[in-house]
Formats: C-alpha cells, sequence, structure tokens
C-alpha cells in the first residue's frame, strides 16, 4: 500500500502549433541539477491513501531521497527505517512540474505537445509494495484530464497506459495499436475509476525485467487528434536514432505504430475539449495495496511497508534528462 515510487526517468516533453506533420525542435533541456528547478516538492498527505509520508525538499535532500550526480537524478525511497505502525508512512517524494503542458484547449491557440522519456533510462523502481508510474494530470481533476504514461504494481508488468476523464469519453473498440485495450469509457466515474487502458505486450516494459534489460524509452504524444504512447527497450532495434540519441530535432511520423493509441472522434472523446493545461506529476497510489495479495506479495501491504525498509532500496528511478521540443 505504499505510494507509487516512481520518477520521471530521461523524459523529453514537447510542445508545439498544429501543424502539418510531427516536426519538432528543442527549446529546453534538463539535466542533473535542473530537475529540482523545474519541479516542486509537494509535502502533502497522499490523496490516494498509501502508505507513503511526502516531503519537502529540505528533507528530501537531508536523507538523500533526491540527489545529482553529474547528468543523473535520482529519487528514491526511504530505505532505511522501520516505521512505527501509528506514524506516518514511508518517506517518499511527490513534486511536480512547475509548468503546464496543453492541446488546443483554447480557442486559436491550437498547441500540440509531445512528451518523451528516452535516452538512458536505466533503472525503475520494482518491489513489493510499489507502484511505480509516470502521469499528467490538469487542474480540477477530472474535467480535464489525467495520461498515465508510466504504470504498474507490485512487479506485475507489463505496462499499462491509461486515460482518465470526466464523463462522454470513450475510445473506439478497435483501433490501430501494439496494446491490448482493457476497458475503453475514460469515465472516472464509472468502472471504479479504472479509465480507460491500453495494457502493453512488450514484458520488457516495466518491473524487473525493464531493469533487467537496461530500461528504454518511453514517449507520449498529445495532439487535437489523438494521444499516443511508444515504448521501446534498450534491446529493441527499432528504437529511433533521434529519441536513443536525444536529438535537438524529432519528427513522430517516423516512429511507427504507437503501443497505444486514444484518437479523438466527434462520436467517442473529444480530446481537446477533455484535456487541459497538464502538470507532469511523480507519485501517488494505494493500488497496491487493493491488489497486493492477488500479486502474490507477502504479508499485508501495510505490514510489509512498516517492517521492511531493505525491500524499497530498489524503489528509486535514475534519469538523466528532460526536454522541451516546439514546432
Amino acid at each position: 500500500m505504499f505510494s507509487r515510487t516512481y520518477y520521471l526517468i530521461n523524459s523529453v516533453l514537447f510542445i508545439a502549433p498544429l501543424v502539418l506533420g510531427a516536426s519538432y525542435t528543442q527549446s529546453d533541456s534538463l539535466t542533473g541539477t535542473g530537475f529540482l528547478e523545474s519541479f516542486s516538492y509537494q509535502a502533502i498527505p497522499d490523496p490516494t491513501n498509501g502508505r507513503v509520508n511526502y516531503v519537502d525538499a529540505t528533507t528530501a535532500a537531508e536523507n538523500n531521497l533526491t540527489y545529482a550526480s553529474g547528468n543523473h537524478f535520482v529519487l528514491r525511497a526511504d530505505s532505511g527505517s522501520v516505521l512505527n505502525p501509528n506514524g506516518p508512512g514511508r518517506n517518499s517524494v511527490r513534486i511536480q512540474s512547475n509548468e503546464q503542458y496543453m492541446t488546443s484547449f483554447l480557442p486559436m491557440s491550437f498547441l500540440r505537445s509531445l512528451w518523451v522519456l528516452a535516452s538512458t533510462f536505466v533503472h525503475m523502481p520494482q518491489g513489493c509494495g510499489t507502484w511505480p508510474a509516470v502521469w499528467t494530470v490538469g487542474e480540477d481533476w477530472p474535467n480535464n484530464g489525467e495520461i498515465d504514461v508510466l504504470e504498474g504494481v507490485n512487479d506485475q508488468g507489463p505496462n499499462q497506459a491509461t486515460l482518465h476523464t470526466s464523463a462522454g469519453c470513450t475510445m473506439p473498440a478497435s483501433r490501430i495499436e501494439k496494446g491490448n485495450a482493457v476497458l475503453n469509457d475514460c469515465n472516472t466515474a464509472v468502472n471504479s475509476n479504472a479509465g480507460c487502458g491500453v495494457k502493453f505486450v512488450d514484458t520488457t516494459s516495466y518491473g524487473p525485467t525493464f531493469n533487467q534489460y537496461g530500461g528504454g524509452w518511453y514517449a507520449l504524444e498529445m495532439t487535437d487528434s489523438a494521444i499516443k504512447v511508444w515504448f521501446w527497450s534498450r534491446s529493441d532495434t527499432t528504437v529511433p536514432s533521434e529519441v536513443s540519441g536525444g536529438s535537438t530535432n524529432v519528427d513522430t511520423d517516423n516512429w511507427g505504430e504507437p503501443t497505444a493509441y486514444f484518437p479523438s472522434t466527434s462520436s467517442g472523446c473529444n480530446i481537446a475539449s477533455k484535456f487541459g493545461p497538464q502538470n507532469i506529476v511523480i507519485n501517488r497510489g494505494d493500488w497496491a495495496g487493493n491488489v497486493y495479495a492477488a500479486s502474490g506479495c507477502p504479508s499485508t501491504c501495510v505490514d510489509f511497508v512498516n517492517n521492511n525498509p531493505s525491500a524499497f532500496e530498489d524503489a528509486y528511478f535514475d534519469f538523466e534528462w528532460l526536454k522541451i521540443y516546439a514546432a
């Protein structure tokens, strides 16, 4: 039931006007300590009831929960303390981007945004009691939408990409994507807020297997016409060189079929009206506790989190850079 310990790895977020084609040019790049300047710590009670204690920037630095080393930035959970069962949860970090990124939500804005996790994505959190994820969210949730790009639980991969919206957003049952649709109604008020998810088929997309193969690259493109998510493992020979090499120019038309595809349709879901300006958020969740026993994990989630600090030694992300692109 430990809230999702996950962190942004080698990510790239693109903002661009809606134009023909899908070409973007780098406008900003964050690496190492640059992440600290672009994200704010949210020392708040966990909205999703995880056994976690979100700390501020000073506490995180003092306890080595966040640190920069060269061009790497690492965020991790506490892995040294046995918890008082009547006290706060395990120390961790919740951070949110200072900037917001948007589709053409306002008249005449016609923005296209693209978010890519790329380069040396070498490690993601693993272990029982963890819920790794990277996601974006608009204000006044769920009216401005949520996009879960990287999400799994208790080492139970592969990854799942999911949209969460207000009522009136349904995906077509048949669409061209590498993954498998789980549910098609994105409405948070139905199906226990499961959203409309797409389960990946590549087992290297999540957890210990992801780490075993040295990581990989995630990409999110958000436009008026569709939201797309791609994944390439480090062992994948088809990863575009502009992604793996962190090019200053990228063209998503060359990236092939997306792993998850959420189209905007007149009868199903209007992406522009369902997704407002998005913040990147790194934290969340009680799903790990909800499916803890079914995942084959020992004891109970709360007891495990309280009494097994060493189990969280691998509950960390290590990433190199975040880039912003514009057309």
